[in-house]
């Protein structure tokens, strides 16, 4: 017999979770036989042991998902608003708790975990005030053969959304898919990364406090076919995905015709002119190549100086690069913290020793700082060929490579030379340059003087190329979540 529980397991620091599955409003401490064991990825102690969902538990989510939804769509855009900020309170509530395990399962410098935190209050107080503004459209047809007739368009959520997400921000990616999902009136079952499920087991735990009806809210940890079969099945309404580029597509090839929204990453890049604040740009692009170890679908990887800015620039990074500290993610001081993983170690310092040994020179870094709890140290690498994988992928890891470039009409064709496009940085005092990198970049966001990390949770979040289809961004996604009907009379 499946066991449930609903107490709160205060044995690891008063964290509001369990070893469990929350599965159509119960909380399950028993799946397929397998476990997700998730270990703090600094000090490799074992935070706890998720059951992996069986397929059967993945059907009860659904069916109840499934259920759920005549009754959640009825929910007044007043009701799904109180809500959503009675469920941004309770987070706010437990900051300093949700900080501290973000910085353990996810390896995240403590203050950028906090960050992240506070991110997650206002992504959800977003999607509480869109609630009561947000729908359809006046259409005029007042003309010709629609003389006379009044036309408007209402908006129509979908019905239950997929949600698959990734590691590096363990609570504010999973928040982008739910909270639109219940400011529209969605139910959603999400599938978090393994390597850092339990924030999203919070938010199970915050969501069920917060009184929403069964099957509005599932999130279980699960194997791939369990994962597939959320992924297939036609009674959920859409899949939205933030991950590698290759599951991304995969998942979107099993999927039927349900629609998709792929976030899917990239090699990010940033140019900086001649007529650039240097110092700025060279302190903001530290930042954000290095912060979280470089773990970020937007982190800085591609560096363009242009011209006479090159040498200068260079100087100034390496200089910025020597300021970063890195260890333990607890430190307040830390911006470098562990890589996820063993497996992820191994790929970066594979990959700049490629670079290396194919003629790159590593400007500082290059090497293992510490395997013993993951840390790689900062690299930048110049004269890196865009066939190497430092280059033409997506490094994920605390590595940049610089190159000098004649002119910004060759910045832009370099920034323009990737299978990619997320988000680019332009550091430019020359307002022709910032028409012209809207215009001519194909990313789906340009960044003036800044890095192309910099992201608002309001704003359209998206990408193009192998980056991924659609846009998160709360309005964005409530969008995607609903259909419009038109009404003529």
């Amino acid at each position: 017999m499946t066991e449930t529980t609903t107490q709160a397991n205060l044995t690891t620091g008063g964290m509001l979770y369990d070893d469990a599955n929350f599965v159509a409003n119960e909380w399950v401490t028993e799946g397929d036989g397998s476990f997700n064991t998730v270990l703090d990825k600094y000090t490799g102690a074992e935070l706890a042991r998720l059951p992996n969902a069986t397929e059967l538990q993945m059907e009860s989510a659904i069916q109840a998902a499934r259920d759920a939804f005549p009754v959640f769509r009825q929910w007044s855009a007043g009701q799904r608003s109180a809500g959503l900020e009675k469920l941004a309170a309770l987070i706010a509530g437990h900051q300093e708790e949700l900080a501290q395990l973000i910085m353990k399962e996810g390896g995240k410098p403590i203050s950028y975990a906090r960050n992240e935190i506070a991110r997650c209050v206002t992504t959800v107080k977003t999607a509480a005030a869109e609630a009561l503004r947000f729908g359809g459209e006046m259409v005029p047809i007042d003309f010709d053969a629609g003389e006379g007739k009044v036309a408007f368009t209402t908006r129509h959520p979908i019905g239950p959304i997929a949600c698959i997400t990734p590691f590096n921000f363990p609570l504010n990616l999973v928040l982008h898919k739910v909270a639109p999902a219940l400011a529209v009136g969605c139910p959603v079952i999400v599938k978090p990364a393994p390597q850092a499920p339990l924030s999203t087991m919070v938010l199970a735990r915050l969501v069920e406090m917060a009184g929403y009806p069964k099957g509005v809210f599932s999130a279980m940890a699960c194997g791939i076919p369990v994962a597939e079969k959320m992924v297939r099945d036609e009674r959920m309404a859409m899949l939205s995905f933030t991950g590698s580029d290759k599951i991304g597509w995969y998942l979107k090839s099993i999927c039927g015709k349900k629609p998709v929204a792929l976030e899917l990453g990239g090699n990010a890049a940033v140019i900086i002119d001649e007529g650039a604040d240097l110092e700025q740009a060279a302190r903001l692009v530290a930042i954000g190549a290095y912060i979280y170890a470089g773990q970020v679908c937007i982190s800085t990887q591609r560096i363009f100086t242009v011209g006479t800015a090159h040498d200068a620039f260079q100087a100034l990074l390496l200089t910025e690069i020597q300021k970063l500290k890195v260890g333990d993610p607890s430190d307040p001081e830390v911006i470098v913290g562990p890589i996820i993983d063993e497996g992820h170690l191994d790929r970066i310092e594979s990959w700049v020793r490629e670079a290396a040994e194919g003629g790159a020179n590593i400007l500082c870094g290059g090497n293992v700082k510490d395997s013993a709890h993951n840390l790689f140290e900062p690299t930048l690498i110049s004269g890196a060929t865009g066939t190497m994988m430092v280059s033409c992928a997506e490094v994920f890891g605390p590595v940049a490579v610089i190159e000098h470039v004649t002119d910004f009409d060759e910045a832009i064709r370099r920034t323009n030379d990737s299978n990619y496009g997320l988000q680019a940085g332009v550091f430019t005092n020359d307002f022709a340059h910032v028409k012209r990198a809207h215009a001519e970049l194909e990313v789906g966001g340009v960044m003036i003087n800044n890095v192309p990390g910099f992201r608002i949770d309001s704003m359209p979040y998206g990408g193009v190329k192998d980056s991924g289809l659609g846009r998160e961004g709360l309005k964005y996604a409530m969008e995607d979540m609903t259909e419009p009907r038109l009404l003529v009379y």
